[in-house]
């Protein structure tokens, strides 16, 4: 059996649904996962944490991880939480990967920090690109007929 790779799904909460089929399809395509991104599905008696526990827990899965998935759709781009982990997965030397959710690829506004600190977009359909990335292998930003896209920015990062 192929070693486990830890992965954190950073996504919009009404885009449960997505990381559940995201982690089926990797599972179907034979790579070993390990999601530990938070189901807002679970809370208990239907209490919401507040942002203390959630930035806590954010920051022990996020650790935790090899690679963050940024799942995005129509409003992922509007959310505070979807910000927070990119940047937390940057700061924490995390892969940060975008995956467009399906049907979404050429109508969705990317998140800031993805825009700067993301370092792979895929389309929906790419799982053995991903699965390859999850296990430690390099991938490029895709266009929309899935061939390598040019950078969404030239940046070029320097430590100080």
């Amino acid at each position: 059996m192929a070693d486990t790779s830890n992965i954190f799904i950073s996504h919009y909460g009404k885009d449960d649904h997505h990381v559940q089929s995201l982690k089926e399809r990797l599972k179907g395509g034979g790579f070993n996962v390990r999601n530990f991104s938070i189901d807002s599905t679970k809370h208990k008696d239907g209490r919401k944490p507040s942002d203390a526990v959630v930035k806590r827990l954010l920051n022990m899965r996020i650790m935790q991880s090899s690679t963050v998935i940024c799942l995005i759709g129509p409003e992922t781009h509007k959310r505070k939480w979807v910000n927070y982990e990119i940047r937390k997965a940057y700061a924490d030397g995390k892969r940060i990967v975008g995956v467009y959710t399906h049907g979404n690829k050429d109508n969705v506004e990317l998140p800031t920090t993805f825009k700067r600190y993301g370092s792979a977009l895929l389309g929906w359909n790419s799982i053995d690109k991903l699965g390859d990335i999850v296990n430690g292998n390099n991938s490029d930003f895709e266009n929309e007929s899935g061939g390598v896209a040019s950078p969404l920015y030239n940046i070029k990062r320097i430590s100080c």
